[in-house]
């Protein structure tokens, strides 16, 4: 019998941002008939549940200025376990293309001749404009979106196209960005944002948890500072914040209480 056919296979699976809820079908299947699971840090406890309980948990999650399983540790070790002929499920948070260096382990698996499959899911910012009702592009507000990250490695200067993100009518979905939202907000504002552009910043977005902070870019850094560092947040800067539904039943319980005054 040939190496291939006593081979594993890799299913890099996107968890999505933790809601079990939002998993695709295909990733549910998946998750459930795993023999091994690698999971992220971000993996939400309520969907670690539906792991089956015979499976081999890894867990390989890394924190800010913590990652004590380095990547190319976690790109070994699927070669190893798929090699091994194990079924194995590479389970991220959101989508494993989006800021999930899930193409760094898929061209670590293409190298090493094992087989994979990407399951794509829906990554935070989807998830979170649904959860809060601020859309992510509205005719008349904001025409694009784009996705960035707001981390950068350890003594590198967090250097992104300042100029061209600092469009009114773009909306920007930060991720991994608390640590450094008053210098993001900072460039920004130099490259010509509005100091009052409209800001939300999403704890644990989409689950029971979740907190919705709103303020303005340029009181983004001090609401961040106040945020546990050890949870998700995801920064969302644009006109479109002042849709969020959150924001509008506050605005209007506020107008109750001025007119019963």
């Amino acid at each position: 019998m040939s190496a291939l056919h006593v081979q594993g296979h890799v299913y890099l699976i996107g968890a999505g941002p933790g809601d079990p809820d939002l998993l695709t079908v295909r990733a549910l299947r998946l998750i459930e008939q795993a023999e091994v699971v690698v999971h992220d840090r971000l993996v939400s406890p309520e969907i670690m549940a539906l792991v089956p309980e015979g499976a081999q948990r890894i867990d390989v999650g890394k924190a800010p200025d913590h990652h004590p399983f380095p990547q190319a540790n976690i790109n070994a070790l699927l070669v190893s376990l798929a090699s091994r002929g194990s079924k194995v499920v590479r389970l991220k948070g959101g989508d494993p293309y989006m800021f999930g260096r899930g193409s760094e382990e898929v061209a670590e698996l293409r190298t090493a001749g094992i087989s994979y499959t990407v399951v794509p899911g829906i990554t935070s910012a989807q998830g979170i404009a649904s959860a809060t009702g601020v859309p992510l592009t509205h005719r008349g507000l904001a025409t694009g979106v784009r996705f960035v990250t707001g981390h950068c490695r350890a003594g590198h200067e967090l250097d992104l196209a300042w100029a061209g993100l600092a469009d009114p009518e773009t909306t920007l979905a930060v991720y991994m960005g608390r640590g450094h939202a008053a210098e993001i907000a900072a460039r920004l504002i130099g490259a010509g944002l509005p100091a009052d552009m409209p800001a939300m910043l999403v704890v644990d977005g989409t689950r029971a948890s979740e907190e919705q902070h709103f303020t303005t870019l340029d009181h983004l850094g001090e609401v961040a500072a106040g945020l546990d560092a050890k949870r998700p947040v995801l920064m969302m800067i644009g006109q479109v914040v002042t849709l969020a539904d959150a924001l509008a039943v506050r605005e209007a319980a506020a107008l109750e209480r001025v007119g019963h005054g």
